[in-house]
């Protein structure tokens, strides 16, 4: 069963692993790079990730064929997308709550590599999902 506590463990494992492959490779390469390396430490540890994952977008009784892709959904609970860019903008921010209330899934990281510092600079978010969630 999902709780509030595995979710956040998990997010926990998430960023360790992006430490350690930011400390690997450094800031200046192609997300998709960092991508790859995330992907391969997650399993590492254990987990299940899904690549390049398709959201498919309902609209009314409509389901639309979608180009939308988020690049990692480790356990089928946290989606990850992954940044090696200057600035996070707004709209990152609004893509990964989007994909989050689209795929219902409790919590989204957005991890910039390209920075000094993988803690100070990556952005988690809970929603609705997270907070029906049991604590325990």
């Amino acid at each position: 069963m999902i709780t509030k506590k595995s979710v956040t463990q998990l997010s926990y494992e998430i960023v360790g692993a992006a430490i350690k492959v930011h400390k690997e490779l450094g800031p200046g390469l192609l997300e998709s790079v960092y991508e790859t390396c995330l992907k391969y430490e997650l399993e590492k540890l254990g987990h299940f990730v899904a690549q390049q994952v398709t959201v498919p977008i309902v609209y009314d009784t409509l389901l639309l064929e979608s180009h939308l892709r988020l690049d990692l959904l480790v356990e089928d609970t946290i989606i990850v997308e992954l940044k090696a860019q200057e600035f996070i903008l707004p709209v990152h921010e609004a893509q990964i709550l989007s994909y989050m209330r689209m795929l219902k899934k409790p919590q989204g990281l957005i991890i910039n590599f390209y920075t000094d510092n993988i803690t100070k600079s990556m952005r988690p978010f809970v929603n609705e999902v997270f907070n029906s969630l049991q604590d325990f």
